[in-house]
């Protein structure tokens, strides 16, 4: 093992005060001619004086280094005050020096992830404060006009009034998604996990969305004819919703008279992996690794031109990982994108 540097200053300390000792005492020998003393002791004593030199020169070394030592320890905290007591802290400078270096790391990374953080405050409070913002004027607007006189209007009374009531649906979306979200971040929200069928309930969001798709000419399928049932374990309203959620997307963003199709399959030898593949525009790369934050929206025009709250995948991840499982984007850009998550296989 490496010795400790201040042990090597002290042993080497230690012997050049205790040469310089012997050579005082052979010249006093030599001066004075005192040839009576034997060697032998001057032998013992030179070791003497090198033990007694060596212990007092590292005990204070150490002293001196360690009040130091501590002082930067407890100014960057890289230990705790107690810590000190029970640990000795060594004197080591090289270590002292990775230590900090450590330190020094660590901390950068908290700084640079309390930026990334702010900065995703910053635009999600943004992002939020958008959303709510148009509904709430739309509303307000329509409501303004019809108070200074158009509500005599039979026909603009009962369009603005429907115009009113979609704003207020949309606030109504974004505020039960929030609410949502934050119950999945909080673990406040109670799964109801047990069998079910996979492939009756796609063919139920099927059914549910067939209006939805066909005003944009999609055509919703399985990737093959599922002669026998296929059964998970979740919660069936949870993943259902996720099932939405996806197939509504590719619906939004694939292609006018395009494809939806949806596949499960295993995946290893406990879970099931289903596949929401569209052939729309895709996803650029840049862009897939935020897909799942809160308000994200690759096209922020064309999104909001589509309406939801922005919070749809968001919810979608969460739900995922309340199961305890997996989510995963597969996007090649003006080619198509493919979304998919894992759910355990009932055995």
């Amino acid at each position: 093992m490496k010795i400790k540097k201040t042990y090597s200053f002290a042993f080497w300390t230690s012997l050049y005060f205790t040469l310089f000792s012997i050579i005082i005492i052979l010249c006093t020998v030599y001066l004075f001619s005192i040839f009576s003393i034997k060697l032998q002791y001057i032998f013992i004593y030179a070791a003497a004086i090198f033990a007694f030199s060596f212990f007092i020169i590292q005990y204070r070394l150490e002293k001196f280094i360690y009040q130091r030592i501590k002082k930067i320890y407890d100014n960057v905290s890289i230990l705790d005050s107690s810590d000190l007591n029970k640990t000795a802290i060594t004197s080591d400078i090289e270590t002292l020096s990775r230590e900090v270096q450590k330190f020094a790391e660590y901390k950068q990374l908290q700084i640079n992830d309390l930026n990334q953080r702010e900065n995703y405050r910053r635009e999600f409070l943004g992002n939020i404060s958008h959303e709510l913002k148009t509904p709430l004027f739309t509303v307000q607007g329509y409501l303004l006009t019809l108070a200074d006189g158009a509500i005599d209007d039979k026909l603009i009374r009962l369009k603005y009034i429907d115009r009113a009531n979609k704003g207020v649906d949309r606030l109504i979306a974004i505020v039960k998604d929030l609410d949502l979200i934050s119950k999945l971040e909080s673990a406040d929200l109670n799964l109801n996990k047990q069998p079910f069928n996979v492939i009756k309930l796609i063919q139920d969001v099927f059914d549910l969305l067939e209006m939805k798709a066909k005003k944009r000419d999609v055509s919703l399928l399985f990737n093959k004819i599922y002669d026998f049932p296929i059964m998970a374990i979740g919660d069936i309203e949870r993943i259902e919703q996720v099932l939405i959620n996806l197939v509504v997307n590719s619906i939004k963003y694939g292609k006018i008279g395009g494809t939806t199709i949806v596949s499960v399959e295993l995946y290893g030898d406990h879970k099931l992996l289903i596949k929401i593949t569209d052939d729309g525009e895709g996803i650029k790369e840049k862009h897939q690794a935020r897909l799942f934050e809160r308000f994200y929206r690759v096209d922020k025009s064309r999104s909001r031109e589509q309406g939801g709250s922005g919070l749809g995948l968001s919810i979608v991840k969460h739900i995922i990982e309340a199961h305890g499982e997996t989510i995963f984007v597969k996007s090649e850009y003006k080619k198509g994108s493919e979304f998919s998550f894992t759910l355990e296989k009932v055995k």
